[in-house]
């Protein structure tokens, strides 16, 4: 028994040592920020709840917020419903060439994140390929009113992106799902479609919450994006996270924010915990 702690514990000190170095120590000097009148000079000596005030008082802050969280739910719902169906292909249904799929599924994402956004940019753009191809094809006589700077354009590149990663963790469900089960509903009589909603789905469930909450929570502090490719119409919580801490030099305000979006993040990444075990252990 003690041999089996020694073990445990060599096992589990490097990474408790990486968390406790790489994320609650920051998290604690960030949370410190929130009492804090500035950043700079004197003002970070002088403690306040001002910032508070702000926030609760702001409720373009709120828009803003219950905003991204819906885009980001969309973005989330969509790549999952556009990966599962690749996925189960992959799975299921590539054989041999399952490989090779999987290989070209990923090439994109050898690309820089900032490289895709770029290029989803230049098909969208109202001079973009998408254009070109109407009007050389004689579809439109002019161009017409592109989908850049909107909202539009935000959840479409992200999705564009998203899906490839969301695509890994449901095909990691489906692989591990025993043939036997599904020879065993056909036996008794189940057809594809039932097998699917009572045997593959059901099992695979894990994996397809794992692909939603790998899509909504960086999609829900993401910037990047939406500076590119969403313009003033199409702004997240992210950017205004973004602008306290490098335009305004408001980092007790930008700190504020980012814990509200942590805050939010805990009890989902609560639920999701919960529901995989829950699907875990549930018959089949």
């Amino acid at each position: 028994m003690k041999e089996e702690r020694k073990r445990v514990f060599f096992l589990l000190a490097p990474p408790a040592l990486y968390m406790v170095l790489f994320f609650v120590i920051p998290i604690g000097i960030m949370a410190s920020y929130v009492f804090r009148e500035g950043a700079f000079g004197d003002a970070k000596y002088i403690f306040t709840l001002e910032h508070f005030k702000v926030f609760f008082s702001t409720p373009s802050y709120h828009r803003l917020l219950y905003r991204s969280i819906f885009q980001s739910a969309i973005t989330a719902l969509t790549s999952v419903a556009l990966a599962y169906p690749l996925a189960y292909f992959l799975a299921f249904n590539a054989g041999k060439y399952k490989v090779i799929l999987m290989s070209l599924l990923l090439i994109p994402a050898w690309t820089a994140w900032l490289l895709r956004v770029l290029a989803w940019k230049l098909l969208i753009d109202s001079t973009g390929l998408l254009n070109l191809l109407l009007l050389s094809s004689g579809v439109i006589s002019e161009s017409v009113p592109s989908l850049m700077y909107s909202s539009t354009a935000v959840v479409i590149t992200l999705i564009y992106i998203c899906v490839p990663f969301v695509a890994l963790p449901i095909f990691s469900a489906l692989e591990n799902i025993d043939p036997r089960l599904l020879e065993a509903s056909r036996d008794l009589g189940g057809s594809g479609v039932s097998t699917f909603f009572k045997v593959v789905l059901p099992i695979s469930f894990p994996g397809v919450t794992a692909a939603f909450f790998f899509v909504f929570i960086p999609v829900l502090g993401e910037w990047v994006t939406p500076t590119i490719v969403g313009g003033a119409q199409g702004l997240m919580y992210g950017n205004l996270i973004q602008e306290q801490f490098v335009r305004t030099l408001n980092w007790p305000l930008g700190a504020l924010l980012s814990l509200v979006l942590l805050v939010l993040i805990t009890p989902i990444l609560f639920l999701f915990t919960r529901s995989s075990r829950l699907s875990e252990n549930a018959p089949v």
